[in-house]
């Protein structure tokens, strides 16, 4: 009697869950069907919406609602609080399922090469985003203590970085942010924020919708140069290629051009500004120092010779992220991803058996969160004709129960999809009480006595 398609997914993040949903739709789920577990380090799911994405942000954290209704599926497992490797290795895996996804993401920060990026008050992006969306494997505490910053980069999460370093905690106060990031931006001593990109206007990688937000705000002065607004012949290529930069380089056109207001808080927009070296004293951040740059036609820059020192305290990093390396896998480390043909993990000139990606750990760290649904379904689609073809490994032990005695045998405590339903019912009866949606959870062992464990 045909037995159901036994498939692993580790990472329970946005692009885990897409995966599931491909294989939930795919002609797999017809009889006998498909049986997928979702294996995650984090007592709780969705990966980068819950611990990447900025708290005053509701209308992207409402991606959940969608995420959500996969995961209630009967036919889909949560197994949270589990690590890879660490609880379960990839031969363990292939023990208990015909295939494994590896959706893993990208958490940590790509390096910055220049002098100085070293000294204590220099941070990387990653960080301070998990400390203030309440990740519970980072310290409880965050130095702001700078009343000017830098910050490195001209995409969505330079933006986040900027917006949430001006913002005040009490503006920030009606989100989900837990009560040690509360009193920790209640103490910030940022007035001046200044965003550095090393381009232009035309090629900001800021959405239109982030972008404009940051106008919001009643503290916060958005500022732009008007002599940093430029274009040649690539740029303007660019603008007309993608309404996205239209809007963006319209919206910053608009901004160079009007008076500045007396909102308490100051954000700088600078373009052609090449971060050059971290200035320091002591080991401690003093300055920044930038080239200044010019267009050469093509929308890329040169350097002019021409450098300027800002005199700021702190410097924050968020020129992109980049994948972990996973034990068992092949790994590019200048791309942060593993090596793969449309989703199938490849080794050399081999294909794993039974072993594919997607998702950010497969494509690198770029584009939307609804750009991994793409990935997902060329992983899926691929597995599935491998299974049709009989080159999927045979798993030695298919049975449900048998990863779960697996981990219970050596002591892993993990969460479920269940314990995630006790999980956010505690957090919301704790926004409850202070007239908010939630107030996020962020110790580990408090997670998981809310999740039953």
């Amino acid at each position: 009697m045909p037995r159901q398609l036994r498939v692993a997914i580790v990472g329970a993040g946005p692009a885990g869950i897409y995966a599931a949903d491909a294989l939930m739709k795919s002609d797999a789920a017809q009889d006998p069907g498909v049986s997928i577990d979702l294996f995650e380090r984090m007592p709780a799911p969705f990966g980068l919406i819950r611990y990447g994405v900025a708290p005053d942000h509701p209308r992207i954290k409402g991606i959940v609602t969608a995420l959500h209704q996969v995961l209630d599926k009967p036919q889909i497992r949560l197994f949270g609080n589990v690590d890879y490797p660490g609880d379960i290795s990839l031969d363990d895996l292939h023990q208990f399922y015909d295939a494994v996804i590896f959706s893993t993401g990208a958490s940590a920060d790509r390096a910055l090469d220049i002098p100085g990026i070293e000294f204590d008050g220099s941070y990387g992006a990653a960080d301070f985003v998990s400390w203030f969306d309440g990740h519970p494997d980072v310290p409880r505490e965050w130095p702001l203590d700078a009343e000017k910053v830098a910050v490195l980069g001209v995409g969505n999460v330079a933006l986040d970085v900027a917006r949430i370093l001006a913002k005040t905690a009490d503006e920030l106060l009606p989100t989900e942010i837990p009560p040690n990031v509360y009193d920790g931006l209640a103490a910030n001593k940022v007035v001046e924020v200044h965003v550095f990109g090393r381009r232009g206007p035309a090629q900001a990688k800021f959405s239109p919708m982030e972008l404009r937000e940051l106008d919001h705000s009643p503290t916060i002065e958005v500022i732009v140069n008007p002599e940093d607004i430029d274009y040649d012949d690539g740029s303007i290529a660019t603008r007309r290629a993608s309404k996205q930069a239209d809007m963006v380089a319209s919206t910053l056109e608009n901004w160079a051009i009007r008076d500045v207001g007396d909102r308490p808080h100051k954000l700088f927009l600078h373009f052609f500004e090449s971060p050059t070296e971290v200035l320091g004293e002591d080991g401690r951040v003093v300055g920044l120092r930038t080239e200044r740059t010019r267009l050469d036609g093509t929308g890329n820059v040169v350097g002019t010779g021409e450098f300027h020192d800002w005199d700021v305290q702190s410097v924050y990093r968020a020129v992109g992220y980049l994948s972990e390396e996973l034990p068992k896998l092949p790994f590019d480390t200048l791309a942060g991803t593993v090596p793969h043909q449309a989703g199938r993990v490849v080794e050399g000139d081999e294909q794993l058996p039974s072993t594919y990606v997607t998702g950010w750990i497969k494509r690198g760290p770029v584009g939307l969160i609804g750009h991994t649904k793409g990935d997902a379904n060329e992983t899926v689609a691929n597995l599935l004709a491998d299974h049709r073809a009989g080159l999927l490994r045979t798993p030695s032990a298919p049975e449900e129960d048998a990863v779960t005695a697996f981990l219970a045998e050596h002591g892993v405590r993990y969460t479920t999809w269940d314990g995630w339903y006790a999980l956010d019912a505690a957090e919301r009866a704790r926004g409850e009480a202070e007239g908010r949606e939630r107030v996020k959870i962020v110790p580990r062992e408090e997670m998981l006595r809310a999740s039953g464990v």
